[in-house]
């Protein structure tokens, strides 16, 4: 005959078992402190030539370009910088090594903007074009990537497992009474 306090540990334990461990935590990985919220990834653009490499980031009204050497992917220095975003056009500040920044008239409307790059620097002068793909914010993922979905079937099995635990304790004591 079991006792009744074997029963209610064996509950106990099953229903421990049943939970998911905080710290064995899907990888086995500490998470430290929750990261901060972000959103997604400011719009940007990309153009390349046997020259140069350009990378644009648009952030509302403000662009800022990073231009690096083809060669030797070392930031472009002093270089004149003119952008044709569209269809409206923009010279840029250098702001620090190969760290070039301007500010449009309005935000640019979604859809597919073509984007044209003129850039003088040294004896080199080229023209780059890109085209830029402005969409609607996406929804942020969770941070964890769990959804209602796996936290339901977790409680499912706990409230499961409860459940027998309840059932083997009811059975024990009818069995005792008797």
């Amino acid at each position: 005959m079991i006792s009744r306090h074997t029963l209610n540990a064996l509950a106990l334990v099953a229903a421990l078992c049943a939970m998911p461990a905080m710290a064995a935590d899907e990888h086995g990985h500490d998470h430290g402190p929750a990261a901060a919220p972000s959103g997604p990834a400011l719009p940007r653009f990309a153009a390349v030539s046997d020259a140069f490499e350009l990378v644009g980031v648009i952030d509302g009204k403000k662009l800022t370009l990073y231009l690096d050497s083809f060669e030797d992917n070392a930031p472009v220095r002093n270089a004149k910088v003119e952008l044709e975003i569209g269809g409206a056009k923009l010279a840029l500040a250098e702001r620090a090594d190969g760290e070039y920044e301007g500010t449009l008239a309005e935000a640019l409307a979604p859809g597919v903007v073509a984007v044209t790059a003129s850039v003088v620097a040294g004896g080199l002068s080229d023209l780059l074009a890109a085209d830029l793909d402005l969409h609607a914010a996406a929804p942020v993922a969770d941070v964890h990537g769990r959804d209602w979905r796996t936290v339901a079937a977790w409680t499912a099995g706990a409230l499961a497992v409860l459940g027998a635990g309840a059932v083997l304790r009811r059975r024990a004591r009818m069995g005792a009474a008797a």
